[in-house]
């Protein structure tokens, strides 16, 4: 018997959550049983889960990915290129995010912080106090904060600035070690690594009974008033997915390889559009490289370096989703973030977009990390459930796209001619 894939769980989970939640209301009950609290326990529960997997996982993803970037002697000619426009696509795609959800302010309703039509419970008094308590006003503080003391100490209380920073660092001079003594300490993280991979899919599999839980609350608390938020949410993040594939990336196509636009997105229309139907950069990488190769004219040598790094580390979509939302839920919460904290948002969207790009489900591990860093509620990302499966497509083929156009861009600067020339 075939088993109903992942997403379908989750939307009938959602399904049923509306259902139940507003049928049912805030008072409802089973005897002496709270259906609310009942609610609350298990959205709690799945929450800690995911909470519980981003020290370990961070690090081993970081590890694993930096000691094999360098080891594998790619970080020459081709690999420095290749890394520098995904670093720029990605700081472009989060910078996008971050303008319009400062000018659109979906988090504000009426003239209001949406906290209340979201159900979320924390008091905007406590969350001001624990976001000024991470010197958000200085940024000097911010890279005083990336090379903590103790780094256990710094992991015990969830400081990711500075795991981040200690595990790049980790990585990088991992490669500079003699084999022997490098070998063990590689296959060690790469072991850490997907045992985390494999607990990970095993929480990922009680996703529909968490977010019935997250959402089932949500409604019977609020009813449908926390749609309009919600929706004017999704409608940044699209537009601002929009802008970027629609207007940076083909600016970066006609400028630096001075190719047509409009061919490239008749050459890789396949591949976004298989890219928007699973949700997965991995799962449509055969398509990816088939377009790249065959209908852009792109060399074998290229795409078999650019392609495989890009599914792994570019994610321009779900660096710009990461940073859109953890603003959403910081002007939900009544908080206008200053600019130093804004950059802390952004040098961690960077960062995780390419440390966590490999795992299931990402984009909520990488949000629920820059909510603790800048001192927002982890729970809070419970709200973003509802319409993450319809976002998570489209900013999956934002992510194929740019690495298309990497590869594109690249094969240019090493000299390639026959690139899109048949179109052009």
């Amino acid at each position: 018997m075939t088993r109903l894939a992942l997403h379908w769980q989750i939307l009938i989970a959602i399904l049923l959550a509306v259902a139940a939640g507003w049928l049912g209301g805030e008072q409802a009950s089973i005897g002496s049983l709270q259906l609310v609290a009942a609610y609350d326990f298990i959205g709690t529960l799945f929450i800690n889960a995911l909470k519980m997997l981003i020290v370990p996982l961070i690090a081993s993803s970081i590890i694993v990915g930096v000691a094999g970037i360098g080891s594998g002697g790619n970080l020459g000619r081709l690999g420095g290129k290749t890394l520098l426009f995904y670093a720029l696509t990605t700081l472009a795609a989060i910078l996008v995010g971050l303008a319009l959800v400062n000018l659109l302010q979906p988090g504000i309703v009426a003239g209001q912080p949406a906290r209340e039509l979201l159900a979320l419970d924390a008091d905007s008094g406590d969350i001001g106090s624990r976001v000024a308590e991470r010197g958000a006003g200085d940024v000097v503080e911010i890279f005083l904060r990336m090379v903590p003391p103790n780094i256990v100490d710094a992991a015990a209380r969830g400081e990711m600035l500075g795991i981040i920073f200690f595990c790049l660092l980790f990585g990088f001079f991992m490669t500079r070690l003699e084999h022997g003594l490098a070998e063990p300490l590689f296959r060690f993280w790469t072991g850490v690594f997907q045992v985390m991979m494999r607990i990970t899919e095993w929480v990922m599999r009680f996703a529909p009974i968490g977010v019935f839980g997250l959402v089932a609350e949500t409604v019977s608390k609020t009813g449908f008033d926390a749609a309009r938020p919600l929706i004017s949410f999704s409608l940044v993040v699209i537009a601002a997915l929009l802008l970027h594939a629609l207007v940076v990336l083909p600016v970066l196509l006609r400028a630096v390889a001075r190719v047509p636009p409009l061919a490239m997105f008749r050459a890789c229309a396949p591949a976004m559009l298989t890219a928007f139907s699973t949700a997965s950069s991995s799962a449509t990488l055969p398509v990816t490289i088939d377009c790249v190769e065959r209908r852009a004219g792109v060399s074998n040598r290229v795409s078999s370096f650019v392609l495989p790094l890009g599914a792994t580390v570019n994610m321009n979509g779900t660096a710009l989703y990461e940073c859109t939302a953890a603003l959403f839920l910081a002007q939900a919460y009544g908080l206008q973030l200053d600019i130093g904290m804004q950059f802390t948002v952004v040098l961690i969207a960077l960062v995780t977009s390419i440390g966590v790009a490999g795992i299931p489900s990402a984009s909520l591990v990488a949000i629920a990390i820059i909510l603790a860093a800048v001192g927002l509620p982890v729970e809070a990302l419970g709200v973003l459930f509802v319409f993450d499966r319809l976002l998570d497509m489209a900013r999956t083929a934002v992510n194929v796209f740019g690495d298309a156009c990497c590869a594109v861009i690249v094969a240019r600067l090493e000299g390639e001619e026959r690139v899109l020339r048949s179109a052009g």
